[in-house]
């Protein structure tokens, strides 16, 4: 099958690292499935200046097509693009869904929790959100990255439910490791890892675990924020921004992982932490709920100092039974998101729709 994907979310080289890489990691799966995939990025320029995106020209980097507009959507898409044959269009992001319109074929619609955001939010309401609106009506089914992020847009649109599904993100099968089969010590290693935004709520756990007894904190990641975050308690440990390879690798070492974030759209850093072992911790109503499921396979908290205090001390006493349990089911749950099953199974629901 011949796969259009067109979206901003992507990376021109395969060596950018400012570039979130899960639907890299979508193309890459449907590629080694046998499907020929071909990428448009549009970029508009101005976006990209302000987010301190790396530039390139207009034209092909291997199967990628970037093309860049100083406005988005003001003219004709279709002028600076490629003529390409294809069987399926799948477009993700804002600008990928309504570059994708422009084009007037049909098409699968990818909802990010940015998607969300130009939705609600009220400095999108001039332009864009009809734009959107619009849009999603035209798209012959709407793939949404979460649990959470479909049940956010079937509450403002709940027409569109005969059409829209969840096309959540696997994971590298490589990671996941065997369950572990051992106690926590008399120090629970508790770990995070995240760029320093507010969203990410670092600061409220190192609050939630300041003075607590029998707890160990690390903290991986950087940014401005990172002077003021350890000044909240010198006992905790900040490692800086790490590899890949180092970050699994305390995953690996570490007991708890949590990341009280708001505004994910998904989350691959909480997979990455249940494959590595870590009875894992997420925020409720956000984009991993629904695959960590409270009590069960790991804990969801809200994103205050108190809940997440509660939860790790509740984390600290559990039974030996009660243990093994949690690390068996999300054993269980993270070996049904790996890279490929994600991948078959989002052209899989594709093809059941249509």
């Amino acid at each position: 099958m011949r796969i259009l994907l067109i979206t901003d979310l992507y990376p021109v080289s395969e060596k950018e690292r400012t570039t979130p890489r899960t639907l890299f990691n979508f193309v890459k799966s449907w590629e080694a499935s046998g499907h020929e995939v071909t990428v448009i990025k549009p970029n508009f320029l101005l976006n990209s200046f302000i987010r301190k995106k790396p530039f390139y020209n207009t034209g092909w980097y291997g199967n990628v097509f970037n093309v860049n507009y100083f406005t988005p959507f003001m003219f004709n898409v279709e002028n600076k693009l490629p003529e390409l044959e294809t069987d399926l269009i799948i477009a993700h992001m804002p600008s990928g869904i309504l570059f994708a319109d422009r084009l007037g074929i049909p098409f699968v619609a990818g909802v990010h929790n940015s998607d969300i955001e130009v939705l609600t939010k009220p400095q999108y309401s001039f332009y864009f959100k009809a734009r959107l609106e619009k849009a999603l009506y035209h798209a012959a089914l709407i793939a949404c990255r979460s649990f959470v992020l479909k049940e956010k847009l079937l509450e403002l649109y709940p027409h569109f439910s005969d059409k829209t599904f969840t096309a959540p993100s696997g994971i590298d099968a490589e990671l996941i490791l065997p369950v572990r089969d051992k106690k926590f010590g008399k120090t629970l290693k508790v770990l995070t890892c995240a760029n320093f935004k507010k969203r990410k709520n670092i600061d409220k756990l190192i609050y939630a675990l300041k003075g607590e007894k029998g707890f160990e904190l690390t903290v991986i990641g950087d940014g401005p924020g990172r002077r003021q975050l350890e000044k909240i308690d010198a006992s905790v440990k900040f490692t800086g921004a790490l590899s890949h390879e180092e970050v699994m690798k305390k995953m690996r070492e570490a007991d708890v992982f949590v990341l009280p974030s708001v505004g994910e759209t998904f989350g691959m850093v909480y997979l990455e932490a249940m494959a590595a072992g870590c009875i894992t911790v997420g925020t409720k109503g956000d984009g991993i709920d629904g695959i960590i499921k409270d009590g069960e396979n790991g804990f969801l908290v809200y994103p205050t100092i108190e809940d997440i205090k509660q939860t790790l001390l509740s984390i600290k006493n559990l039974s030996a039974d009660e243990l093994k349990a949690l690390r068996c089911n999300s054993f269980n749950t993270i070996c049904s998101y790996t890279l490929e099953a994600c991948a078959q199974e989002y052209l899989d629901a594709i093809f059941k729709f249509l």
